[in-house]
Parts: C-alpha cells; structure tokens; sequence
C-alpha cells in the first residue's frame, strides 16, 4: 500500500497549544492498523507539491507568528485552493482556519485570506476563552477541545459548520451556535487541546477520507480507545455535556 502522507505546513510557527499532537495522533493510528504513513513538514521557504499530500494540517499561532505566515501561505493560494477543490483532506485550526476565508482582521492589519471558504474573520471586543465542546455529525459523542481567540468569524449562508456549541462554548462568534466549518473533506476549527488524541472519531474520518480520495477502502480496523475516551469523558463531565 502506498504510504500516507501528511503534510505539515509552517510547524516552526502554527504550532500554538500542542497543534503538532493532531500530526502525531493521525500518524499513530495509521500505524497501529498497519497502514503505512509518512509525514513532511513544511517549511516557510520549502516547496510542496500538493497532488502529493494525502492530508494536509495548518496549526493556529499568535499574532506575531500568524502575521510572519501570511505570506507563505498566500504564496500557496492557488495549490491550496485546487487541493481542495479535488477533494483534498485538510485540517485547519485556529490561525490555520482563518487563513481559510476571504479576510480577517488583526488589530489594524486586515490580512488578504485564501477564499477556500466563504467566511470572514474580524477583531472582536476580548478573546473567547475557556474549555470547549460541540456536537458533529462526524462523532457519536461531544468533540472536546480548548479554545481561546480573538477573532469572530462568520460563515456564509449555506456553510456547513464543523458543530453546534455545547455549554458554555464560544464558537466561531459567541453568538450563532456554530463551531468551524466542514466542507467537503476541509475541517476548519478553533479547537484546540490538540483535538484529534481527544477526539479519535475525527482523527478516523480524516483517515477513511484520505483513503477513499485515493480510491482505496475507507474502512478502517477498530482500535482500543478506552484511554481516548476516558480523555473525552472526563472534560465532558467537567463542561456538564456528558
């Protein structure tokens, strides 16, 4: 079988609250089932031919370091659009999810985004901080996770969210219910923790995808994820949305 190959982009930057776990935690469960994997990191200068990218995953960062970034990423905009647009598999978070829309604000700066997706970020008031979980239909149980942003991103009309908030959950604004956006196999999310070890019904669905897109079978063996769950369980509780 040919390998897996993920492709890590900017980990020197967009790796803010573990990001880097959500790569680690995709690539052990390809190994664990025997499925070989291959993971590249990208650097800001370094050239990458996605047609060659079974998953691509964009971390969030600070300011500083998204502001550093931007351009790398818009030097992309075009290979990431058509990756995409192919059925490409990608995992953004935070930073890596606004990057996705058309624009987003940080502080004075409005920085041009990809167009991947049709959404906006802007500044709000204060940053969206706290324990976080949401409801998707990629999961049987609450996807857990950390959020903590400033921004307040909006999605167009007819944009599927990742989630609905659960308890206390911010979300993409505070104020409409939605968490990040699912199109097609792009997941955009504000959740960090790193998500995937938390979550291993998503880390799977971005496996299965990635296989399916390269015509192979998306059914994947069963793992032992009692201690995954536990993780899940115990944050549920804690947030009252077990």
């Amino acid at each position: 079988m040919k390998p897996i190959t993920i492709a890590h982009l900017f980990p020197e930057l967009l790796n803010l609250y573990g990001d880097g776990g959500n790569v680690i935690a995709l690539r052990r469960r390809c190994e664990w089932r025997g499925i070989p994997v291959q993971v590249s990191e990208v650097g800001m200068d370094d050239d990458i031919d996605f047609a060659h990218a079974d998953i691509v995953f964009v971390g969030g960062g600070a300011d500083r370091e998204q502001l550093i970034a931007k351009d790398a990423i818009a030097r992309r905009k075009s290979e990431l659009s058509a990756y995409v647009s192919d059925g490409g598999v990608l995992l953004a978070v935070c930073g890596g999810y606004q990057f996705l829309g058309h624009h987003y604000t940080m502080g004075d700066t409005v920085v041009e985004g990809l167009g991947i997706v049709d959404m906006e970020t802007v500044r709000g008031q204060g940053r969206l901080i706290g324990n976080a979980a949401i409801q998707t239909d990629i999961a049987e149980t609450p996807v857990i996770g950390f959020e903590n942003h400033g921004g307040r991103t909006t999605l167009g009309a007819g944009v599927k969210p990742f989630g609905r908030v659960l308890g206390a959950t911010h979300g993409n604004n505070g104020e409409d219910g939605l968490e990040g956006v699912h199109q097609g196999n792009l997941i955009g999310t504000y959740l960090h923790g790193p998500l995937l070890p938390k979550n291993p019904a998503i880390a799977d669905h971005l496996i299965a995808a990635a296989l399916v897109r390269r015509g192979e079978s998306g059914e994947l063996a069963p793992l032992d994820d009692a201690v995954e769950a536990a993780a899940n369980r115990v944050m549920a509780k804690r947030m009252g949305v077990a």
